[in-house]
């Protein structure tokens, strides 16, 4: 697709017309905005928002001889163009009033003036350009345009903040007629209650309020007991596992689901429903590593997992930042979040992981036009945010011990330095074989030195939501820790197996899980006994050991797989046959066995995977045939 010629878009058509006319209004808002009055969180967030609206820009389309795609904004990752990349109007409209600067003004007409290409006549927007494509995603874009007219309609010219307030009527109109208790993912619904409580006070329309409240009277019976997490996060949105789980995916809860339901609460001053979504913050919350990531190891849609959140999500923080003044670790997690966000950001674009620019993969837009979204929406409510800061410590930077959810089945475990997530959730997303962490897999081990060291991946990578997922770069190797075994070509782990059993101790100092687990395959098969192994997972204060003891000593090619997230660039001396060193910038990983270990051969130095976005050094340890255990340990100098 040829991209931008880069013309002058202020002397187009009705534009020329137009921006002018508003240009001493810019200016004297602008003049009264001072930049010195912000906080450390907000003037982050203003830097950050700021470095991507300038990356949109970059990449709008300026091509006036092609209506389909003048004025979208282009996704070099996947090569198209993101159907929601309208919503950008908002964070435009946002620089406009405090910057002046006509180019967010001239952006944000030509991505709406655009948006005709995603409008259907049912006043949705599709999710790509194709009209057969997705349209509840209207929602989101309803409140994006919602937001900018509330906050920043006053900058433009009446003629066409009428035209836009029309078109959002039809939108939400749509939503009023369209979205109903058990519509589609909970994320929708949840949402859809601050659309229609927002844009019903915007429009003065008491049947959206009305709506909007039938909604939020659901919310207590979509948590779960004992942490109030939120489930839903499929079709159905109650359909229980073989072990009696609910379908949750941590990643759209915090970054989006929880947004909806936290700002109509706070709009409505709705006291109970405040005090009962904190306790479901606090459950969330406990799944925040202590970098600012959101731990969706084991999520349902964990296809989607970046290491800050989710793909197609908006960001954290308009429900933490706004409830930090009742627990002031949700204002850490808010700027946590943000900080990593600004790390993961390529080029101006925020690439869905750590490791984008080290492998060279390109950052996809649809992550950037979606969290720019709610970094304004932080800045335009700043009056309520000056106590926002991260001096109080999210739970699993000073946690110490084992926390099991039994809503998911999986453990959170902090010994010193170390933090970890077993898991044994059984709840599968749409397709059978996208198996996110489960079958007692270490789905993640994170050290507060180095940082992540594991990270689980998807089993296989399955592009199960067409436009967004990125392409695999390179082979598809999964990054999960695992035991496997080939046999006929066919592969056999425990991180298929939905059975696995997984107890634990804490004693003396020490935390060991045990897990009983069978090799197994996609289709849910398993081996005879010869295929049933125990792992141990034991963490101290000085390093963690995994060990991996099987049946038999039969000669069946069985290996012990760790793929230790280690970017390009990292040094890796091989000590000894058993022992390798990874030198990291923070210190240096000793990773040794009691049998000899190798690197896999790869096209690259490392692999990475899409999910969550890193890469991998991928460790390999074979069991002799006369050995019945391999033991690893793993420490940090």
């Amino acid at each position: 697709m040829k991209r931008r010629s880069f013309i002058n878009i202020t002397t187009i058509g009705s534009l020329g017309l137009l921006l002018p006319l508003h240009h001493a209004c810019i200016e004297n808002k602008h003049n009264s905005f001072d930049f010195k009055d912000m906080t450390d969180f907000e003037s982050s967030s203003f830097k950050l928002l700021k470095t991507w609206c300038d990356a949109m820009i970059r990449e709008q389309i300026n091509d006036e001889n092609d209506p389909v795609s003048n004025g979208a904004l282009y996704c070099e990752a996947c090569d198209l163009i993101h159907g929601r990349c309208q919503e950008s109007v908002y964070p435009f409209l946002y620089m406009v009033d405090k910057t002046g600067e006509q180019k967010y003004l001239d952006a944000a007409i030509k991505v709406m003036d655009w948006s005709v290409n995603v409008d259907k006549p049912d006043g949705s927007w599709t999710n790509m350009i194709d009209p057969k494509s997705w349209w509840g995603t209207t929602v989101f874009g309803a409140i994006a345009l919602g937001e900018a007219l509330h906050h920043h309609g006053h900058i433009l010219p009446i003629e066409l903040k009428g035209k836009w307030e029309k078109r959002l009527k039809q939108a939400i109109e749509l939503v009023y007629q369209k979205f109903d208790m058990h519509f589609s993912h909970i994320n929708y619904r949840f949402t859809a209650i601050y659309a229609l409580y927002f844009l019903g006070n915007y429009f003065n329309e008491e049947k959206y309020i009305v709506r909007s409240k039938e909604f939020a009277a659901l919310i207590p019976a979509y948590l779960t007991e004992p942490n109030k997490l939120i489930f839903g996060e499929d079709k159905p949105d109650n359909d229980k596992s073989a072990k009696g789980l609910y379908p949750i995916d941590l990643g759209y809860n915090v970054e989006e689901t929880l947004n909806g339901v936290v700002q109509y609460a706070v709009l409505e001053k709705d006291e109970e429903l405040l005090e009962l979504l904190a306790e479901s913050m606090n459950g969330h919350l406990e799944f925040m590593l202590p970098d600012g990531a959101w731990d969706n190891s084991f999520g349902t849609r964990q296809n989607k997992w970046t290491y800050w959140g989710s793909r197609t999500t908006d960001g954290c923080q308009p429900a933490f930042a706004l409830m930090a003044n009742r627990n002031p670790a949700f204002g850490t997690a808010a700027v946590l979040s943000t900080e990593l966000l600004e790390r993961c950001t390529v080029n101006g674009l925020l690439a869905g992981g750590i490791h984008y620019e080290t492998h060279g993969v390109k950052p996809c837009m649809h992550h950037t036009f979606a969290h720019a979204k709610n970094l304004a929406f932080v800045l335009d409510n700043s009056e309520n945010l000056k106590n926002v800061n991260k001096k109080t410590p999210v739970p699993r930077s000073t946690n110490n011990g084992v926390k099991h959810f039994p809503e998911l089945d999986v453990w959170l475990a902090a010994r010193g330095p170390w933090r970890s997530t077993i898991s044994s959730y059984d709840q599968i997303w749409k397709k059978k074989y996208s198996v996110a962490a489960t079958g007692g897999s270490l789905a993640v081990l994170w050290h507060q030195k180095v940082g992540p060291l594991f990270t689980a991946s998807m089993a296989e990578y399955i592009e199960v939501e067409d436009y967004n997922q990125q392409p695999q770069p390179g082979e598809d190797f999964c990054l999960t820790p695992r035991v496997e075994r080939f046999v006929n070509e066919v592969w056999y782990t425990n991180i298929h197996d939905l059975k696995a059993k997984v107890s634990n101790t804490d004693k003396n100092g020490i935390i060991n899980f045990e897990v009983l687990a069978a090799l197994t395959n996609r289709e849910k098969e398993t081996l005879d006994a010869s295929g049933d192994f125990k792992l141990n997972y034991v963490f101290d204060t000085e390093k963690t050991t995994i060990k991996a003891l099987r049946t038999s000593i039969e000669e069946n090619d069985d290996r012990l797989v760790l793929p230790i997230i280690s970017p390009t660039g990292e040094k890796v001396i091989e000590i000894a046959e058993n022992k390798i060193e990874i030198h990291k910038k923070e210190g240096i990983v000793v990773l040794e066995a009691n049998v000899p270990i190798a690197i896999k051969e790869s096209e690259k130095s490392r692999i990475f995977n899409q999910v969550p976005g890193m890469e991998v050094l991928p460790i390999i340890v074979v069991f002799p045939k006369e050995i019945k255990e391999v033991i690893c340990t793993i420490n940090v100098i």
